[in-house]
């Protein structure tokens, strides 16, 4: 079996190779700067405004099969603007990251100042990966026939609990195999290589200058190791930990001790900042002021639809980004003040965003599933997460559920994880970002990443922060470290430090922006059920 299964690979590999080819000979031919990528006005549910452009990639379903069914990929782009006399260096393309993410939306950077000398040398290039938004979608479940909220979910999973969530997982990896059918095994991260590979060639660059953030870093680090000659200059920030041995299970392990860290590090923000929320001066006051609104709305769901399920949603994105604490803090404070009104607002989930979470949700999982086997048998999740709970109970459960679905995936062959940094030829110095409190991609991933990519792979570390994505706006210096190599290719040294970006300022519980629901303007969430 595993040689006919490399065998398939080696097809596919050589069946992506034939179609770049054809890209870049239609890219050859095509007008300058263009590509083979006819862009045009983008259609308006893509949302995107004037000056970005769309255009649509045609790639393989099987590119074991190159020229049989066929599946389109939708592409954003913003030229290179040339101010201050820049020369166009080519295109940047970026990937969000999830897997489930939609990079469409990136061209709209250009109209940052932290993007400004970047946007200027480069086309700004987004692309929505296969199955996600209108790229050949994929979903599992019918997202109008999903539970409606409040969602409750224990604190402590029962026995009874999880045998709801282990049916729950089953039917979930049934319903993706039933809606996708004979396509289910080709939403990969391999598959998503090769089509990074043909956008490449179609948009008539030689060499990928590339852009990844937290899944993204796995899917650049695997396209360089498949294609290193093929590789110009790469960021990745917020690195996924490559270590074949890691995907996808041990990783998804790894990320609890990390949320842990970052939920105290939110607690311990509020609690400095006890004059403004009155949740308590203390990590330890503010999670008893949570846990009293958790069992709150586990009596009473807050406006009739925020349950314990919507609320460790809501405070997950807490663990994620810092930008969000102060509105977390001010709806908790609220709450307890009688004023549920933000709570409600930041934590429920909008019905016409359904089958977008859900398409986000069906990516994820299957990208994770098929890129590598996990452990078959409930016994092994519930020993280890069991264990995992006793010393980070904040998102440990929430996230074994989340990735149940792959102990029962309808697939007969997973991938076997590529092993990053066997690459046959050296690349050229690779830009590695990381915040060294990162939960969701925990820092050792960035070290582990950077020792796999060689002696030209440079490391920025954010110190003492811990906010997922630092790229663009976030911190001036690693923006000047980010920018410097973009625009020359160098790096200031093999591991530089930059100090932490500023915590967030308290707002007010009178601050109307307490009401507002906090945005998360990075890589999308991995979706919460």
């Amino acid at each position: 079996r595993r040689a006919a299964s490399a065998e398939r690979t080696a097809a596919a590999n050589a069946g992506a190779e034939l179609v770049a080819g054809r890209a870049a000979k239609a890219a050859r031919r095509g007008a300058a700067g263009t590509g083979a990528l006819e862009f045009r006005a983008c259609p308006a549910v893509e949302e995107l405004p004037s000056p970005v452009r769309c255009a649509t990639l045609r790639v393989p379903l099987d590119y074991a099969r190159p020229d049989g069914p066929q599946i389109a990929l939708t592409v954003s782009r913003v030229p290179a603007t040339r101010h201050g006399g820049a020369a166009r260096q080519g295109s940047l393309v970026h990937n969000p990251g999830g897997p489930g993410a939609s990079g469409m939306s990136f061209p709209l950077v250009a109209d940052l100042p932290e993007w400004e000398r970047i946007g200027a040398a480069y086309d700004l290039v987004g692309y929505a990966p296969r199955g996600v938004g209108r790229s050949a979608p994929l979903s599992c479940e019918d997202p109008a026939a999903r539970a409606k909220g409040p969602t409750q979910v224990p604190a402590e999973p029962s026995a009874a609990y999880k045998r709801q969530r282990v049916a729950a997982a089953l039917a979930y990896a049934r319903g993706c195999a039933q809606r996708a059918g004979a396509a289910l095994p080709y939403y990969t991260t391999l598959d998503n290589v090769r089509d990074l590979h043909v956008l490449r060639a179609a948009l008539g660059e030689e060499r990928l200058t590339f852009f990844g953030a937290s899944y993204g870093t796995y899917l650049g680090a695997v396209y360089a190791t498949l294609h290193p000659g093929h590789v110009r200059r790469m960021v990745l920030d917020s690195a996924v930990d490559p270590d074949p041995r890691r995907i996808w299970y041990v990783n998804n392990l790894d990320q609890a001790p990390g949320f842990e860290r970052r939920w105290y590090d939110f607690r311990a923000w509020v609690a400095r900042h006890h004059a403004a929320y009155r949740l308590g001066a203390t990590p330890e006051a503010v999670q008893a002021s949570y846990e009293r609104v958790r069992e709150a709305v586990a009596r009473t769901p807050a406006g009739g639809t925020v349950g314990t399920g919507e609320l460790q949603a809501a405070f997950l994105q807490a663990a994620y980004y810092d930008d969000v604490w102060p509105q977390r803090a001010a709806a908790l404070g609220a709450f307890l003040a009688g004023d549920p009104g933000p709570l409600v607002e930041q934590a429920r989930q909008e019905p016409e965003s359904a089958a977008a979470r859900e398409n986000a949700r069906a990516v994820y999982t299957a990208v994770l599933c098929n890129d590598a086997s996990w452990p078959a048998g409930w016994e092994t999740w519930d020993r280890d997460n069991t264990e995992l709970a006793r010393r980070a109970p904040f998102e440990t459960w929430a996230n074994a559920f989340l990735n149940l679905p792959c102990a029962y995936w309808p697939v007969d062959e997973r991938q076997r994880p590529v092993a990053v940094g066997a690459q046959p030829t050296a690349l050229p110095r690779t830009l590695i970002v990381a915040a060294q409190r990162d939960g969701a991609t925990p820092y050792p991933g960035a070290l582990e990443l950077q020792r796999r990519l060689g002696t030209e792979a440079a490391l920025v570390t954010e110190k003492g922060a811990g906010a997922h994505g630092v790229v663009g706006g976030r911190n001036d210096c690693v923006d000047r470290h980010v920018e410097r190599y973009l625009l020359t290719g160098d790096t200031s040294g093999w591991r530089v430090t930059c100090a932490p970006h500023p915590e967030p300022a308290p707002v007010s519980l009178d601050d109307r922006a307490a009401r507002g629901p906090g945005k998360v303007p990075r890589a999308l969430l991995p979706p919460v059920v």
